[in-house]
């Protein structure tokens, strides 16, 4: 992301007329992680496919990588429970964190 700040200044004589006005923009970059770059750093923390997770208090298989759900991060998971395959979105704080870390 790339944040544009102006900035104005005047010159002035000690007898208060203007000698030079000046306008200057400064540009910085403000890095967001791309969600690649947050799902790669979710998966080192073990949301890999072929991973043993726990979540809202149940067991789970992951059974795919990391995709962008919801303005979130998903992954399909089986159940130790039952036989079908769903879609868990992971929990918006501990993707809070990776972003901070990312950054």
């Amino acid at each position: 992301m790339l944040d544009v700040h102006t900035e104005r200044t005047r010159t002035q004589s000690t007898k208060g007329n203007i000698l030079a006005r000046h306008t200057s923009k400064i540009m910085i970059m403000t890095s967001q992680p791309s969600i690649a770059e947050i799902c790669e750093s979710v998966k080192r923390l073990g949301y890999g496919a072929s991973q043993n997770i726990r979540l809202y208090g149940e067991e789970f298989e992951v059974v795919s990588d990391l995709f962008p759900e919801a303005g979130g991060i998903a992954v399909s998971v089986k159940t130790k429970k039952s036989e079908g395959i769903r879609v868990v979105q992971l929990p918006a704080t501990g993707l809070q964190s990776v972003k901070r870390a990312a950054l």
